[in-house]
């Protein structure tokens, strides 16, 4: 129907239907949805309109829309211990601009993780919103470790005296300490708002600390390791919530994605099962086993290594940009991207490093074994980056091996 219908869009879906088949994925923040979760992101509930909340929204006919938000906020809540959640946001940016929204004025001052450091955009980098209406000041990582310095955070916070700190982190491959940020944000008189949304699903299956008890906001996207439409969501006090849902909508958004939000609901469910927590567990392993092959061939992590379920590999003394070894690696059918290190002296556009990670291959069932067979494919690419035939036979290779493993495996 749909290639009758347009033929242009057919032909784009299914070679990307077969990208994603043929290739290894290895973008941290990418993952794959269950058949379930794609089947409601694609659902009926996409023809309704619903702005407002359950019980007071702007549209009438909104009875069982009603019941699906009210269950997603519930599942939220339960597994992350939360006082009250937000489901309505379309992604975790928009999630952040609702926090910002809710406790800061144009000009306020935010302490927050620098991009090179492992930050993201919208924890007040200039080119985005949130250094453009804030005053950001940067803690980052300490030279020789490569982790956070929290005396260091401390002493930017007592000095800057900032409305918000800003914890979390988009490429830190370290656990995060959210009682020192609590106690730091406690002693400046600064809101605590942790942004989640790399290590949320970790979160949910209790293998990283939570910041729910001790922050005043938490936000978190639903599509990385949390294995769940693409989408955002925020937690935070019960104090709190009318100000939040005020801020999402009207303030920041109109209609929430209704599909979306039931499929949100539908995989909050899948992460309070037992196979939640092994999934999770197996990414941590894939991770630290694939990091450490890498290690091994005489890539310098950095860090040193991972807690989680990405690392960042710097390429500087393998004469490589990011830029070009991402390009490399995707011609040979491993898709990955380039990163800032810490004190890159690169551009965002180039970085001296690529980021990794283990959520996508984990779901499609691969273990330790494959980790290793991975990370070797990886070093001859590089190695061998100029000889044709080399790396035609190995995008060969991983294109046999990604087909046994499907994204979908027949019923």
């Amino acid at each position: 129907m749909l290639k009758s219908l347009d033929k242009e869009i057919c032909s784009a879906l299914r070679k990307e239907e077969a990208k994603q088949a043929s290739t290894i994925t290895l973008i941290p923040s990418e993952n794959i949805v269950s058949r379930e979760v794609l089947k409601i992101t694609g659902s009926i509930l996409t023809n309704k309109y619903a702005e407002g909340y359950p019980g007071k929204r702007y549209y009438g006919g909104c009875k069982y829309i009603d019941v699906i938000e009210k269950i997603a906020v519930e599942r939220a809540c339960r597994i992350f211990k939360a006082e009250h959640a937000n489901v309505q946001p379309h992604s975790g940016s928009q999630a952040n601009m609702a926090v910002y929204y809710t406790i800061l004025k144009p000009g306020d001052k935010i302490v927050a993780m620098h991009m090179s450091a492992g930050g993201h955009l919208t924890h007040g980098i200039p080119v985005n919103f949130s250094g453009t209406f804030y005053s950001p000041s940067f803690y980052t990582v300490d030279r020789e470790s490569e982790k956070i310095d929290y005396e260091n955070v401390r002493e930017i916070a007592l000095r800057e005296k900032p409305k918000v700190i800003v914890c979390g982190a988009s490429s830190y491959s370290r656990t995060l300490e959210f009682k020192k940020f609590s106690k730091i944000a406690e002693e400046a008189g600064a809101y605590l708002f942790a942004d989640i949304a790399h290590i949320a699903g970790l979160v949910a299956a209790g293998l990283h600390p939570s910041p729910v008890e001790c922050s005043d906001f938490v936000t978190s996207t639903t599509h990385k390791t949390l294995r769940g439409p693409r989408g955002g969501f925020i937690l935070c006090k019960e104090k709190y919530a009318s100000k939040i849902n005020s801020s999402v909508m009207p303030g920041i958004q109109g209609g929430p994605i209704m599909n979306n939000i039931a499929a949100k609901a539908v995989s909050f469910k899948e992460a309070m099962k037992p196979e939640f927590i092994s999934y999770q567990q197996q990414v941590i392993r894939n991770c630290k086993k694939l990091c450490g092959e890498m290690a091994k061939r005489g890539y310098r992590i950095v860090s040193g290594g991972t807690d989680n379920h990405l690392f960042v590999m710097d390429l500087s003394n393998k004469g490589l940009t990011g830029m070009e070894a991402q390009a490399l690696l995707e011609d040979a059918r491993i898709i990955t991207n380039k990163n800032l290190v810490p004190f890159d002296t690169l551009s965002p556009n180039i970085t001296s490093g690529i980021r990794m990670g283990t959520p996508s291959v984990t779901s499609r069932g691969m273990k330790e074994k494959e980790m290793e067979m991975i990370a070797e494919w990886i070093d001859e690419i590089l190695k061998h980056r100029n000889e044709t035939k080399i790396l035609k036979d190995i995008s060969k290779s991983i294109r046999r091996f990604s087909l046994e493993y499907p994204i979908y495996p027949a019923a």
